[in-house]
């Protein structure tokens, strides 16, 4: 009986573990502290924030990018931040070998979409996949069993790299679009299912693009955010139509600290709107390939450009 009891609690003890808040975090930036994050994602669902990242793992002094998961957090007053049990790996994605970079979770009809960047097996370079799930904390499964992008579909770039950083963007008439790529900016509709293109592959020229863009909308106006240059800071674009014209409006955000990348996700929540990214803050070990995820607010001028984010250590109250 007593070998039993042990066995209960451990179960309770278990189960408590996989879903629990972040109590011994700080308020303040990075918002996670236990773990190195990168590449956030974020969506905003049923009263809450859902921050998707990747995991930095590399070892201490280890000048190299480990990344095999990928890590999901929720909260409800952007403070106060609850961990889930990992949602999905590289591994499960059968036709991929390595690397969790960066990718974005978005909803569709009760459905949870999340589009990802790893090195696929056997079609040399990077591939954007495709991750399904009934709730948006997961558990996520291959959608499609195969890549959605690969890089012998786009050979404007000669590396292998160029496929990476999806972002994808639904519309106010509902057409979904994905957007993507590294040195060259890359678009393409999806069809309803999200799991196929819907057309062809279109490219954007902006100042300086690297990688990470992000689409979003406010009062009319389209916002292009992107890594600019590298290092990277973040600069912006904005259109009044989702295939342009682009407008240069300029730096957005200045170099994340201590990191050589900066990726951001902008999003509207209770109210107000914020800029999630990441640096390299996290001490002792932190840098550009042991990052951390940050948010500060956003604010836009009355021209409806952005006002420059200020980064900060105390971060949101």
């Amino acid at each position: 009986m007593k070998k039993l009891l042990i066995a209960i609690a451990a179960l309770f003890k278990l189960s408590a573990a996989l879903a629990m808040p972040l109590n011994d975090s700080l308020p303040g930036n990075p918002i996670i502290r236990h773990k190195y994050t990168a590449d956030p994602a974020a969506l905003v669902h049923g009263g809450k924030v859902y921050i998707y990242a990747g995991h930095d793992e590399a070892p201490e002094r280890q000048e190299r990018y480990v990344m095999n998961q990928w890590l999901v957090f929720s909260s409800s007053d952007m403070v106060n931040w609850t961990e889930h049990p990992v949602p999905l790996k590289v591994s499960d994605f059968k036709w991929a070998k390595a690397d969790a970079w960066a990718g974005q979770v978005i909803e569709r009809d009760g459905k949870f979409y999340w589009y990802a960047t790893v090195e696929h097996g056997s079609i040399p370079g990077k591939a954007i996949g495709v991750a399904v799930a009934d709730r948006p904390e997961g558990p996520f499964k291959d959608a499609m069993g195969k890549a959605l992008i690969t890089n012998d579909m786009t050979t404007d770039a000669k590396i292998s790299w160029d496929d990476i950083d999806p972002s994808v963007f639904i519309d106010d008439d509902g057409q979904a679009y994905l957007f993507w790529g590294n040195t060259v900016l890359k678009y393409a509709k999806l069809k309803p299912n999200m799991i196929e293109l819907d057309g062809p592959i279109n490219r954007i020229q902006l100042p300086n693009f690297t990688e990470a863009p992000w689409i979003h909308k406010n009062k009319g106006w389209y916002y292009l955010s992107y890594a600019y240059q590298f290092p990277e800071k973040t600069a912006y674009a904005r259109s009044r139509s989702i295939n342009g014209p682009w407008q240069y409006m300029g730096i957005l955000n200045e170099l994340a600290g201590n990191s050589n990348t900066n990726h951001q996700a902008i999003i509207d929540f209770k109210g107000k709107s914020y800029f999630i990214y990441h640096n390299g803050a996290l001490q002792p070990h932190g840098g550009s390939f042991r990052r951390s995820v940050c948010i500060d607010e956003l604010k836009y001028n009355k021209d409806g450009s952005i006002k420059r984010v200020v980064m900060t250590s105390e971060g949101v109250k």
